[in-house]
């Protein structure tokens, strides 16, 4: 890839926001020993394990860097005061970053996750310099003997969602606010239109990039920008809930991403496609205080219980919700693949023959539009 996951964030304020916040149990001073005892026979209480997270954007994002933080407190919760926790947010997505990590390291962290694509090449860096860390690295693809990687299958959740648009759109014309076009988010908008299509094959997607993560004013001005060219439902794979409030300004429908987001916009909101990243934050916890943390990669999805359709409208039809039902248990257990032949773009051309089933290599080099969706891919000649 030659874009970034996550994109440049304004630098303002970073030195500001280097202290790491710190957000776990305090260490608490060592009861002192019974008078008489002899010391030997006090046992030491092992340190706590010291884990920092270096985030993309706000916490308050209501998106992807709330579900990151929702994972860290996942973990306080597990393990108590066996861990420390703290956080670094708007982290951006360049050499500053490689200077957080080595203040996080410097400050006695030893399991470091950085939750976005753009760290990838400054972990890389600091990982290489300070082997007794642990490093982790959301969505990259690069691994060293102390830096593994881990990922969400977010298209699980977007054929969801696009199976309740297929069954709520009116206009037959879904809208999808698009940040950075890199396969990730391509195949999510693909994923979205295939699972519409699945239960409406007169859906049309149309798509317009912001190319930024995280952008409330970008956002909103292109989901009105899709409103106006007759969609009347939206998704985005942006990480604020701009699109929904949007959707519900104008009289349309939304979905949530990453998070829950109903509560910004309850009368548009039709589901929500969220990431729970705690089960994978928990086990890599576990692995790194057990002393059975190793290198690899990790791409978990509604299978391991990191992504779920959430919260679905009381107005969705009953067999609407029984269709999503079905493609979670197939997710779930393996009977069902959202990437199954044939699948053709949308100039025509095959990309996945009939009964074949992409393997992970594939999606993660996709770079078209299936048919339905609308213009071509930025970038493409």
């Amino acid at each position: 890839m030659t874009v970034s996951k996550r994109t440049l964030l304004k630098t303002a304020g970073l030195a500001a926001a280097v202290a790491l916040v710190g957000c776990g149990k305090k260490e608490e001073a060592a009861a002192p020993a019974a008078a008489g005892a002899p010391a030997s026979a006090v046992a030491a209480k092992p340190e706590p394990l010291k884990i920092a997270f270096a985030y993309v954007g706000p916490v308050g994002d209501g998106g992807w860097t709330f579900a990151h933080d929702n994972g860290r407190k996942a973990v306080e919760k597990e393990f108590g005061d066996k861990v420390v926790t703290s956080f670094v947010e708007k982290v951006p997505e360049a050499a500053d970053a490689e200077r957080v990590f080595r203040d996080m390291v410097g400050q006695g962290n030893t399991l470091v996750f950085g939750t976005t694509f753009g760290y990838m090449e400054p972990m890389l860096k600091v990982a290489a310099d300070t082997p007794a860390v642990k490093f982790e690295h959301a969505t990259g693809y690069k691994t060293a003997e102390n830096m593994r990687t881990y990922d969400s299958r977010t298209y699980e959740g977007a054929y969801m969602a696009g199976v309740i648009a297929g069954g709520m759109t009116k206009t037959n014309v879904l809208g999808v606010v698009g940040s950075i076009p890199i396969p990730e988010v391509i195949r999510n908008i693909n994923s979205f239109t295939l699972g519409a299509q699945s239960v409406n094959p007169k859906v049309k997607t149309k798509v317009v990039w912001v190319n930024e993560w995280f952008n409330p004013p970008k956002e909103t001005e292109a989901a009105t920008s899709l409103i106006n060219g007759g969609a009347d439902v939206l998704m985005q794979n942006t990480d604020s809930a701009a699109v929904l409030k949007t959707a519900q300004d104008k009289g349309k429908r939304a979905f949530g991403w990453d998070s829950d987001m109903s509560a910004y916009g309850p009368k548009a909101h039709l589901a929500s496609a969220v990431i729970n990243w705690g089960p994978y934050y928990v086990k890599a916890t576990r692995d790194a205080l057990e002393g059975k943390w190793a290198t690899g990669k990790s791409w978990w999805g509604v299978k391991e219980g990191a992504i779920d359709i959430v919260s679905i409208a009381d107005d969705v039809p009953a067999e609407i919700k029984a269709k999503v039902g079905t493609v979670k248990a197939g997710l779930a257990d393996g009977s069902f693949a959202i990437w199954k032949g044939p699948i053709v773009d949308n100039t025509g051309k095959e990309q996945l023959a009939k009964d074949a089933v992409a393997d992970d290599a594939f999606l993660g080099g996709v770079k078209f539009y299936v048919k339905g969706v609308e213009g071509k891919v930025p970038g493409d000649k």
